[in-house]
């Protein structure tokens, strides 16, 4: 996967996990599962930049 998309990825998962933390709380299933998803694109990102 190339810089540019894995850069996209994280944003869309961020701005996703943003908007299912206001409407669940933050221990909830769904936006510890989207930070989990956002926390692998971050550690592939850096694993690519390095």
């Amino acid at each position: 996967m190339s810089k540019s998309m894995l850069l996209e990825k994280i944003e869309e998962c961020r701005e996703e996990m943003i908007t299912l933390s206001s409407t669940h709380a933050l221990t909830s299933e769904a936006v510890v599962l989207s930070s989990m998803k956002l926390d692998k694109l971050i550690n592939e990102y850096q694993n690519y930049v390095q």
